[in-house]
């Protein structure tokens, strides 16, 4: 389907360039991305696929938008307060391109529901701001076959990758790099520790590179390399990381088949 001239005018500044050009748009268009968590990531990675015109966008969520969320949770505003996140991010983002169908899901992302939720989307984003979930969206997106694009934040350091050890050998999954969580207290939450709510804006807004990418071939992909900032230092740097030969979910001596042990 060729674009309308209100679309022309809207994605021009990616139709110029030839990486993504009109063929890409219609890429992006035609694309279903699932965001889990609509908060200090997630804001941020919602607003520019949004913007980018990302045809259909999935909203995980169960929480409500809370005072201490908008020094950095951009997609919501103080009128918001009280109200359930998925929502207020729907609303935010129906006023910035009314083009893009948004599926809210007011619900905690478990191994119970993420097989329903992740099988009508061709990609993940992670936004979560705990191991337990982290791990369990790896887990999902690698036995669905869905590539990951994954960041984690705390205080002024994040990291960035994309996974899809679904697709070869070659690319590690998140297991490859953290083959399990810390014991519970030793990692503090961004609610003990503090995080710099531009850093997330950084951070989401690289994940939604990376996931715009993916979609239309544009790059080179960030599978294989973990991205390390330094907020403090504004300091970036990329890891080459390689596969787990004894990986728990991805190699030939897997022990983890489906998601049992994440419903213990």
């Amino acid at each position: 389907m060729a674009l309308s001239d209100q679309q022309l005018e809207r994605y021009a500044r990616h139709i110029l360039m030839p990486e993504i050009g009109g063929a890409g748009q219609q890429k992006l268009m035609n694309a279903k991305v699932l965001v889990i968590g609509a908060g200090g990531l997630g804001s941020p990675v919602l607003m520019y696929l949004a913007a980018a015109g990302i045809g259909t966008i999935g909203i995980v969520d169960d929480d409500s938008v809370d005072l201490s969320n908008l020094q950095r949770q951009i997609i919501h505003a103080t009128d918001d307060i009280g109200r359930a996140k998925a929502v207020s991010a729907k609303e935010t983002i129906a006023g910035l391109n009314p083009d893009v169908d948004v599926v809210v899901y007011e619900e905690r992302f478990s191994a119970g529901n993420s097989a329903r939720i992740i099988a009508d989307f061709d990609l993940v984003v992670d936004g979560s701001d705990n191991f337990t979930t982290r791990f369990l969206v790896n887990d999902s997106c690698y036995l669905a076959g869905k590539t990951l694009v994954s960041a984690a934040i705390n205080r002024f350091d994040a990291q960035l990758s994309t996974y899809k050890a679904h697709l070869g050998n070659e690319y590690p999954c998140y297991r490859c790099i953290f083959p399990e969580a810390p014991p519970p207290g030793t990692v503090p939450t961004c609610a003990e520790a503090g995080v710099m709510g531009a850093l997330c804006g950084t951070l989401g807004s690289l994940q939604a590179n990376e996931v715009i990418k993916e979609i239309t071939g544009a790059g080179t992909s960030l599978a294989g390399q973990l991205l390390i900032v330094d907020g403090l230092d504004t300091t970036f740097r990329k890891v080459k990381v390689r596969p787990d030969p004894k990986c728990a979910l991805c190699s030939d001596q897997a022990t983890i088949t489906d998601l049992s042990a994440h419903a213990a």
